[in-house]
């Protein structure tokens, strides 16, 4: 695949991002979506975020399908992109889990790709740590909020 066929299916990704529905889902994704347990995964799977979950989480799939499989080099992906590591991030401790109850290919391709990433896995970890900071501030500020 030439260069600009590439930068054709990047600039797709990032044009499928922006649409309405989707922006919603990322939104609600990363604000919202915190499995801790695979008991808040189910609850979220039949609740009213289940579209947003899986739109966000098959989006980052398919994406990285592409990559491992070579229609877009990692190295021309991993300049474009960071989310898919964020979303990874939010269901990687539970995968064996989920994959126990929803089949053994769920996200395949998008651990695959953090994988093959150079430090994917530490990349996650960070990306962790870096939700539960902030969801922490979130809270605190809530919390002081509600006592002023």
């Amino acid at each position: 695949m030439s260069k600009q066929e590439e930068a054709g299916l990047i600039l797709k990704l990032y044009e499928l991002r922006r649409e309405d529905t989707m922006r919603k889902a990322r939104d609600w994704f990363f604000a919202e979506f915190n499995p801790q347990s695979l008991a808040d995964f189910n609850a979220t799977m039949l609740g009213d975020h289940s579209g947003h979950m899986r739109m966000v989480i098959s989006y980052w799939d398919m994406a990285a399908a592409l990559v491992n499989d070579g229609a877009i080099s990692l190295e021309l992906f991993s300049k474009s992109n960071g989310e898919h590591i964020g979303v990874f991030a939010k269901v990687e401790l539970l995968l064996g889990e989920i994959r126990a109850s929803y089949g053994p290919h769920y996200a395949a391709s998008l651990e695959k790709l953090i994988d093959a990433t150079p430090d994917g896995r530490k990349r996650s970890a960070a990306a962790r740590e870096r939700i539960k900071a902030i969801r922490a501030q979130v809270a605190a500020r809530q919390t002081k909020a509600a006592q002023s």
